[in-house]
């Protein structure tokens, strides 16, 4: 991460939340925005709503683990993922606009 503030880098990151307190998680979520600010793409993995609902764009991937899973399920903003019956996310994400 030493060179975010060129741009154009694309960081992947696999739950980065995990052990954080709600603090940190915040905190996270600045540090994230400014590498986007900055020209970069980042890619979480994630399943907290807070950070979830902090994104430009969701992939729903599911609908359940191991073979029942891995079709996109719905993808979109924050919102439209919300609104779409066929998500298991959406009333987790939905509650999560709106305590935002």
């Amino acid at each position: 991460m030493q060179r975010s503030g060129r741009g154009g880098a694309l960081y992947i990151l696999d739950e980065p939340t995990t052990g954080l307190h709600p603090a940190d998680i915040a905190r996270l979520q600045v540090q994230l925005g400014k590498l986007v600010d900055a020209g970069n793409t980042v890619v979480a993995v994630e399943h907290k709503m807070q950070v979830v609902a902090a994104s430009d764009w969701v992939m729903d991937i599911g609908p359940g683990a191991g073979e029942a899973g891995g079709r996109v399920v719905a993808e979109g903003t924050p919102g439209e993922v919300a609104a779409t019956k066929e998500s298991r996310t959406a009333p987790y994400l939905r509650a999560a606009l709106g305590a935002s």
